[in-house]
Formats: C-alpha cells, sequence, structure tokens
C-alpha cells in the first residue's frame, strides 16, 4: 500500500518475507515456476491440485509465490492485457494499480508542458511509473514500502524502461515538506495517489489519507506540474483555488478524480467519458449552477458519473433542452431522445407513485414478465425488487425508482411486448 502508516515488527518481517520471495521468482527457476503456474491457471486447475503440482514440480519455496502472483497476473489480464504476463503484483498492489490506457493520458498531460522529470510519489506497481517512463519522462519511483520498491523495480525491468527508472525508498511526506523552486526531489514533475484504504476499510475523510490531504494541498501548491489521483466523491470545497479538478468515468462506471497543478490546469472543472477508445470531455472555467426542475417528459436521461460528479449536468442539461425530475435527483427528462455521448435515455411508458402491488399490475397488464430496475434516491434493493416483478410473460421493461418532485415515484420505461 502507497504511504503505509509506520508498521509494527510482524508487519516489517512480513514484508521482508514477500521481498524474498518476489526476488526468487526473478530467477530463472522463479520464472520458470511462474509459467507453469499461469499454465496451469489456463487450464482450470483449482488451487489445491495446482499447488499439489507445483510443489512437485518446482519446490515448496517457489509453489505458493508462484501460485499467487500467477493469480493476479490472470486477473490483471482483462486490465494490462499482454503486459500482464510480464508484470508482478501483490493483491493489494493490484488492487490500487489503475488502467494503463488512463496513466497513459495523465503521462501525456503531464508532460506536455516540457518536464522531462517525475517524481511518482508512492510507486507501488510502477504502473504509473511505466507510463511515465514510455512517455519519455526520467522517473524517481518513491515508495516508503520496501514491496512496493521491489514491484516496481521487477516490472520496469520487465517492460523495458528501467534505464529511464530510479527506485529509491523516501517518505513523501518529507518530500515534499522540502520541496523547493517548483521541484520535488530534483524532479520538475510530480505523481501523488494517497492510499485511501486502511486495514481493510476505505477512508472517507482526506486527512487520514495517507499522506494526509495537507501534503496534497502543499504538493499542489510546492509544484506546480503535478497531478493527485483522489477519491472521485471529494467535496469540491476542498479543491484549492487555481486548481482542476478532473473526473474521469470508463464504460459508465467513475474510476478516477484527478486534481491538475496550476501549470498543467487549463479550466475550473472537467469530465472525462472513456467509452469504446474515445475520450469526451466537457469542462467549465466557472461554476454553471445547477440544472433547473421540472416534470417527467417523454424521455428520461441518466447522466454518465462523471458528469454528475464534476457538478457540470447543467451544461448538458441546457444543451438537451432538459430538466432534472427532482431538483435532489440526477436524473434529467426532455421531450426528445438524444445521441449524446453524456447521457443514456430511455422512452417513458408509464409514471405511477411507487406502490409493488399497483406496479406488479401494470406490468402484467402489459405483458412485462422481465425487467431491469434502477434507481436514485429511494431505500428499495435493485436485484430484490426486479426478483418480486418477474413473472413469465415474454416483455421486458425498465423500471426506475425515484423522487419526482418529493415523491417516490416509478417510471416504467422501454417497454417491449
Amino acid at each position: 500500500m502507497r504511504h503505509a502508516v509506520p508498521v509494527d515488527p510482524d508487519t516489517d518481517a512480513q514484508a521482508a518475507e514477500t521481498v524474498r520471495q518476489l526476488r526468487a521468482l526473478a530467477t530463472p527457476e522463479g520464472a520458470a515456476a511462474l509459467t507453469r503456474a499461469g499454465a496451469l491457471l489456463d487450464a482450470g486447475t483449482d488451487a489445491v491440485a495446482g499447488l499439489t503440482r507445483l510443489r512437485a514440480e518446482v519446490g515448496a519455496d517457489l509453489a505458493g509465490p508462484a501460485w499467487g502472483i500467477a493469480r493476479q497476473r490472470l486477473k490483471a489480464r482483462s486490465t494490462f492485457g499482454e503486459d500482464a504476463d510480464r508484470l508482478l503484483f501483490t493483491a493489494d498492489a493490484l488492487e490500487q494499480a489503475g488502467r494503463p490506457e488512463l496513466a497513459a493520458r495523465r503521462a501525456a498531460r503531464l508532460l506536455a508542458g516540457g518536464a522531462d522529470s517525475v517524481a511518482d510519489l508512492g510507486c507501488a506497481a510502477g504502473t504509473d511509473t511505466i507510463a511515465l517512463a514510455r512517455a519519455g519522462a526520467r522517473v524517481l519511483a518513491v515508495d516508503r514500502d520496501p514491496v512496493a520498491r521491489e514491484l516496481t523495480a521487477a516490472n520496469v525491468e520487465a517492460l523495458g524502461v528501467a534505464d529511464d527508472v530510479w527506485v529509491v525508498a523516501g517518505d513523501a511526506v518529507e518530500l515534499v515538506e522540502a520541496a523547493r523552486g517548483g521541484e520535488v526531489a530534483g524532479c520538475g514533475a510530480a505523481v501523488l495517489d494517497p492510499a485511501r484504504r486502511a486495514g481493510g476499510r476505505r477512508q472517507l475523510d482526506p486527512d487520514r489519507w495517507s499522506p494526509p490531504w495537507s501534503t496534497v494541498a502543499m504538493l499542489l501548491a510546492k509544484v506546480p506540474t503535478s497531478v493527485v489521483k483522489v477519491a472521485p466523491g471529494l467535496d469540491h470545497d476542498r479543491v484549492p483555488p487555481g486548481i482542476e479538478a478532473e473526473w474521469v468515468s470508463v464504460g459508465g462506471s467513475i474510476v478516477e478524480a484527478l486534481l491538475w497543478g496550476p501549470a498543467v490546469a487549463t479550466t475550473w472543472r472537467r469530465a472525462a467519458q472513456v467509452r469504446d477508445g474515445v475520450v469526451h470531455e466537457l469542462t467549465a472555467d466557472a461554476d454553471p449552477g445547477h440544472a433547473e426542475a421540472g416534470p417527467v417528459r417523454d424521455w428520461l436521461h441518466e447522466p454518465d458519473p462523471a458528469l454528475i460528479r464534476s457538478g457540470l449536468m447543467s451544461l448538458v442539461a441546457a444543451d438537451l433542452g432538459a430538466t432534472l425530475v427532482d431538483p435532489t435527483i440526477a436524473y434529467l427528462c426532455s421531450d426528445a431522445p438524444t445521441d449524446s455521448p453524456w447521457v443514456s435515455s430511455y422512452r417513458v411508458d408509464e409514471v405511477l407513485p411507487f406502490n409493488l402491488k399497483k406496479l406488479k399490475a401494470l406490468l402484467r397488464a402489459r405483458g412485462v414478465g422481465r425487467v431491469v430496475v434502477k434507481k436514485r434516491g429511494s431505500p428499495i434493493e435493485p436485484e430484490q425488487l426486479a426478483r418480486q416483478l418477474r413473472t413469465d410473460a415474454r416483455g421486458t421493461a425498465t423500471v426506475v425508482v425515484t423522487r419526482v418532485a418529493g415523491a417516490p415515484t416509478v417510471l416504467v420505461c422501454d417497454v417491449t411486448p
């Protein structure tokens, strides 16, 4: 974990053992064990049988670590593609690793102003370090955690960028406090991704991140060419003046939020959406205000989460001639469909106050037996409601449970007999 809190002796011993295992896997024998473990997993071999065969073939010392890393590689393939089978991840490092296409996007923007050296303050498994090196930077990869440093060193070597990377032990808090002249640790740019989990729990308070919010704000103030990854739920009031805040979604799910230092910032807020390899962006130089509320109309529009979190929904509402169904609910309604990338649209066929008995009767009358349930502003469990509404009828619909003008309401959309 990046910038972990001070550890006890047992944790130190565990980290030392993990480093030893990683170094063993870097040997020719370890590489062969990893290849064999990967082949067994690809063949669908279960853990008991796989580990038994590995122990017999490569020895007990390599079998467990090889199986564990091979499992993480298998999980990583959907995100990292062919690179996954050359990278080393622990479970924690893979969970924190970002998508490589987004890391490349961040790196390109950070370096666009001419910076050629970057401090990756908390390198974890080195995925940001690799993206920065591939973009042409010389990278100082810093972490307090010896496991993170070992992973980064192995991964930059595996992907052929080790000549442009220096992996060192260091503390982000101390380095940021010592930053001078727009540089940190001798680098003209910086990337910081504070750890936002501790003890298996998500830390919602930025002051409890590691490093804490004070270090985030200090880095943005001292090193203008910088970017910090933050929680998507970050309160807008936390964003310092002159800093651009960006929210990024992929395939309809929000995946990251970024704070860009003043030398990189070009606007006040930005929403970015990546879908099928295409990036759409929406920006505002000042707060555009809230969208107006109005009645339910013929089409319901579900905004992209990056649009919602960025506070830019009123811009799209104005383009669509749409209004909110409720001042507190992020659903829009308009008289016509749209091909805007910022919303998913549903034809509204029925509107009724929320009542399970009446809803079942309506769906039965419309010949609907299968529904997809969506909700906003309602305590219902979508999966449970979908089961309650299921019948043998062949028709389908989307059922949206929400509030309209403050009242619990159901919108039955896209009914297909």
